[in-house]
């Protein structure tokens, strides 16, 4: 098994994080079943304060392969590139075997 975690910052001119937070949580976590070896996509919105990151990506695959085919996969390059980057000013990733 594998853990996948990223921490996104918004751009600071983004007026409606909040909107933007729900629309990544709700494509993100909606790609569960539909790409092979994605177990777990959690998107967490709700942070302190003291948070540096507006929002993470708790994902677990079953393989660094079903990872990495996970990163190729139309399915997710369509989230990604058309709804997170877009409003992303950073993106820090750390990926391990569980």
């Amino acid at each position: 098994m594998v853990k996948h975690i990223i921490v996104w910052k918004f751009k600071e001119a983004l007026n409606n994080k909040i909107e933007q937070a729900a629309a990544i949580k709700t494509a993100l976590e909606g790609l569960v079943g539909k790409i092979d070896g994605l177990q777990e996509m959690h998107i967490l919105t709700e942070r302190f304060d003291c948070s540096s990151g507006d929002i993470m990506m708790d994902s677990t695959f079953v393989s660094k392969a079903a990872l990495d085919g996970y990163q190729k996969h139309p399915l997710h390059q369509e989230i990604a590139n058309g709804l997170v980057c877009p409003v992303m000013e950073q993106r820090l990733s750390f990926d391990y075997e569980i």
